[in-house]
């Protein structure tokens, strides 16, 4: 399964992995349960792929703080995302010391962390993008 699959839903909790698209939105399944529902097309659907966490020099996408986490942690699972804000944010300075203190929030570390932990219980340990459709194009 490729990062890019992989759907972060507004208002729904998890992470959801695209089956197809329908008539009114898209079907997705969620990497805990297995559910499959319909994402309404008014709903905010944002791929992993999509995502960035701002730094002091360029924006990081997803996959690579992903990458850098994998690495960080020898594959494990982080802390819980329930954990002390303090935790959370040495966590991520572990992991990107130049992430940008004053526009990421602990919310967002809390969801990063979140998702990191939803990916490697679910056996996602591949972060990369595929680039394919770019070079096919030239």
């Amino acid at each position: 399964m490729k990062l890019q699959d992989i759907l972060a839903i507004s208002g729904q909790p998890g992470l959801y992995k695209f089956i197809a698209q329908s008539k009114t939105g898209v079907i997705v399944e969620s990497l805990s349960d297995g559910r499959r529902i319909n994402a309404a097309s008014s709903a905010k659907v944002s791929s992993m792929a999509e995502i960035a966490i701002y730094t002091e020099s360029d924006d990081m996408p997803l996959s690579k703080v992903f990458e850098a986490m994998t690495s960080h942690l020898e594959g494990k699972e982080a802390i819980s995302h329930k954990s002390s804000a303090n935790e959370l944010k040495s966590l991520f300075e572990a992991v990107i010391p130049d992430y940008d203190k004053d526009r990421v929030h602990v919310s967002d570390i809390k969801k990063v962390v979140s998702w990191y932990n939803t990916l490697t219980q679910a056996g996602i340990t591949d972060f990369s993008i595929e680039e394919e459709e770019e070079e096919t194009e030239e």
